[in-house]
This record gives structure tokens, C-alpha cells and sequence, in this order.
């Protein structure tokens, strides 16, 4: 379970600032997302997630917050139904280059590519120093939320079930006043 979850945190850690862009809402109910990453060691891994309309705002907001201020640039182009995004932020000690396409419908089904890259501060586990990371999500509408299921509820494929709103709150607490310090 420890390694699940740690799995997790890095994939959202990668995820974050392209989370942090202003990416349009997606549809409400039950989302399954298969997130691959390269470069790593970690196995494919598959969640689902439920959301709603102010659920999926809010997380929007929550990383859009923790970047703003973070980031010397943030991109997003939309041609023909395609985006890609070019981010450059600091995350503690070290900054993170990433680009991105999105492809495919907020509504129905979505693939998003991101190329990762990451300078100083302290190095991620199984990663290069300086090394880049590419990380696959396809994510599909697969109807309303399961019974037992309220917004914001992300259930692994082991079993494991977390909210991510509660892990927000979390974070909160243990992160001092001011956002993340140097390092960590």
C-alpha cells in the first residue's frame, strides 16, 4: 500500500502544473485514467476517479493556486480541438520544465502527453539527476459515480481509496505558512 500511494504522490507531482493550467472542466461522473510513466520505475497504474462540476474546480483552483507565483511560464494553446501547454515552475529547490498535447474531449475521453524535466533540489527517487520523465494519461468518461462514491474519491485498482480533496486539507496542515520550503 506504502508504494501505491507513493506511486501516487509522484505521478501528481508530475501532473501538477499542467493541472495547474487552465485546462477546460471536465464532464461530471466517474472518470478511469491509466497513467504511464517512463523513465521511472513504476508499473502502469489505473484509477478511477468520481468527480462533479465544483469538485473538478476546485482541484483546478487548489494546484492552480500552489503554482501561481511558482511558475515564470505558463502556456496553453488550443488549435483544432488539440492543446499543448509549455510550464516552467519552481517546486521548492528545483525547477520543472514541461510540455504537454492534450488530446481527445473533456466530455467523453482525453489523452494527455507530458515531457518532464527537473533541475536542482533534491533528486526523485529511481530518476536521473536532470533527467527527463514522459508521462501518458488517458482518461474516459465511464458514467456516473459507483454507489458508496462521493466527488473527489480516487479508488486504485488494488482496492486502495483516498479523497483527494481530504488529501488537499492534509497537505494544508503539515505545509508551513508562506507554501513549500526549499528542499522538500
Amino acid at each position: 500500500m506504502r508504494r501505491q500511494f507513493a506511486a501516487i504522490a509522484v505521478t501528481l507531482l508530475f501532473a501538477a502544473p499542467a493541472l495547474a493550467l487552465d485546462m477546460p472542466a471536465r464532464k461530471a461522473g466517474l472518470w478511469e485514467m491509466k497513467m504511464v510513466v517512463e523513465g521511472l520505475p513504476l508499473p502502469p497504474q489505473t484509477m478511477r476517479q468520481c468527480i462533479d462540476q465544483a469538485t473538478d474546480q476546485a482541484l483546478q483552483s487548489q494546484f492552480g493556486a500552489a503554482a501561481q507565483g511558482t511558475c515564470s511560464k505558463q502556456d496553453i494553446k488550443n488549435t483544432g480541438g488539440t492543446m499543448t501547454f509549455d510550464a516552467v515552475c519552481q517546486i521548492g529547490a528545483g525547477t520543472t520544465t514541461m510540455q504537454g498535447v492534450v488530446t481527445g474531449s473533456f466530455d467523453s475521453g482525453y489523452t494527455m502527453k507530458i515531457t518532464t524535466k527537473s533541475s536542482g533540489g533534491p533528486a526523485i527517487p529511481g530518476m536521473a539527476p536532470g533527467g527527463e520523465t514522459k508521462m501518458t494519461i488517458e482518461a474516459k468518461h465511464v458514467g456516473p459515480c459507483e454507489a458508496g462514491q462521493k466527488p473527489g474519491d480516487i479508488m486504485m485498482s488494488n482496492g486502495m481509496k483516498m479523497n483527494v480533496l481530504d488529501m488537499q486539507k492534509m497537505m494544508d496542515r503539515i505545509t508551513p505558512p508562506g507554501g513549500m520550503t526549499p528542499g522538500r
